[in-house]
C-alpha cells in the first residue's frame, strides 16, 4: 500500500536542434528551474537531445543527414556526467529522452534514460520498434531494456515508453507486470506534421489515458514543440520544405482514472507542467482494477517477453551506472 505524495512535472519545451551540447545545457537549466518548484520527478520529451529527426518526414532519405544526427546523439554514460551531477545536486529523479549512439559504435537508438536523485543512471530503455521513417535513423531495441525502476527511498516504480511504442500492447503489459506506479510517455510534436494536424493530439490523449487506466498508473506526458532552430537547420542544410511547421506538442499529467491533473499544454513556449501526485489514490484504483494482480487472469492470458541480450552493450547501459562525483 502506497502512502506518499510526489511533486512531479512534465517538460513542454524545444531542444536546441541538432546541437547536443546546447541541448544538454538546456536540460541542466530546466532541472535547476524545476527545483525552484520543489519538483522531485521530472520528465523530458522524446529524443529531447538532439531533437526529433523531422527531416525523415520532409526530405528524401539521406544517409549524410543521419551521419550528422549520429554525431549529435548521446553516448551513455559519457555525455551525461553533468546531467547526473545536477540531478544529485537537486535530489531529483529525471527521465530524459535521447537519441543514443552505441558506445564505441555507430548504431543509434531512440532511448529513454532514467536517472536517480543521487545521480545514478538506473537504466536506459531503447524503443523496441521505430515507426515508419524513423527506421532510417534508429535500430530496434530489445526486451532486455524493457524495465521499470524504483528510485532509492521512494517506494514507487517508474516506467517509460516512447511515442507510438504505446501501441504495442505487449510492451505496455510488460511494464504493468513489473508493477509500475508512474509512467512516462515521451512524445515529439506530431501535430506539426503534414497529415497529422487534426489527429495527433487525439491519438496521444487516447494512448496516454488508455495506459493510465489499464495500468492503473499516473502518467506524465512530456512533449517537445517545433521551434525556429529546427526549421532553420533543415532549410539551411537540406533546403525548403512544407511538411512540418512550428509549434505543436501535447503535454499533460493524467490520473489513473483518466482525469487530467494538469494541462494539456501545446504550442511554442517552454513550460514545466508540475503537479502533486498522491500515490495513496492508487489504493482505491487498484481495489477496482489491478492489471498486475486480481484483474490479470493469468490462467487465461500469458505474456511472453524475450528479455535476452541482443545488443552487445545492453548489460552496460541497463544499469545501474553510478555517478562519479569526483
Amino acid at each position: 500500500m502506497l502512502n506518499k505524495k510526489v511533486k512531479a512535472a512534465a517538460v513542454h519545451a524545444a531542444p536546441v536542434y541538432m546541437d547536443k551540447a546546447a541541448s544538454l545545457r538546456k536540460v541542466i537549466d530546466t532541472i535547476s528551474d524545476a527545483s525552484h518548484k520543489s519538483v522531485k520527478l521530472l520528465a523530458f520529451p522524446e529524443v529531447f537531445v538532439p531533437g526529433f529527426p523531422y527531416f525523415t518526414n520532409c526530405y528524401a532519405p539521406n544517409a549524410s543527414t543521419v551521419a550528422l544526427y549520429a554525431a549529435q546523439s548521446v553516448v551513455v554514460p559519457d555525455d551525461l556526467g553533468e546531467v547526473q551531477a545536477v540531478c544529485a545536486k537537486h535530489e531529483m529523479v529525471v527521465v530524459l529522452g535521447i537519441s543514443e549512439r552505441m558506445r564505441n559504435g555507430y548504431t543509434l537508438f531512440n532511448s529513454i534514460v532514467t536517472i536517480d536523485a543521487d545521480g545514478t543512471i538506473l537504466g536506459v530503455h531503447r524503443k523496441v520498434q521505430p515507426t515508419w521513417a524513423e527506421r532510417l535513423v534508429w535500430g530496434q531495441g530489445s526486451g532486455y531494456t524493457l524495465k521499470s525502476y524504483e528510485p532509492k527511498g521512494t517506494g514507487y516504480k517508474i516506467g517509460a515508453l516512447a511515442c507510438w511504442e504505446h501501441t504495442i500492447n505487449g510492451a505496455r503489459q510488460a511494464l504493468i507486470d513489473q508493477g509500475e506506479h508512474i509512467h512516462v510517455g515521451c512524445w515529439p510534436a506530431l501535430d506539426t506534421l503534414e497529415g497529422f494536424e487534426d489527429v495527433a493530439c487525439l491519438q496521444i490523449e487516447a494512448l496516454m489515458k488508455t495506459h493510465a487506466l489499464t495500468a492503473q498508473v499516473f502518467v506524465l506526458c512530456p512533449s517537445s514543440y517545433v521551434d525556429k532552430t529546427c526549421l532553420q537547420w533543415m532549410e539551411k542544410n537540406l533546403g525548403p520544405q512544407d511538411k512540418v511547421k512550428a509549434g505543436g506538442g501535447w503535454t499533460t499529467i493524467i490520473h489513473p482514472f483518466c482525469s487530467i491533473i494538469k494541462g494539456p499544454y501545446t504550442g511554442g513556449k517552454d513550460m514545466i507542467i508540475a503537479a502533486e501526485i498522491d500515490l495513496s489514490e492508487l489504493n482505491l484504483v487498484k481495489a477496482y482494477v489491478d492489471g498486475a494482480g486480481h484483474y490479470k487472469r493469468p490462467e487465461l492470458f500469458r505474456l511472453d517477453v524475450n528479455t535476452e541480450q541482443i545488443w552487445k552493450d545492453e548489460p552496460d547501459i541497463v544499469g545501474p551506472i553510478p555517478w562519479n562525483a569526483s
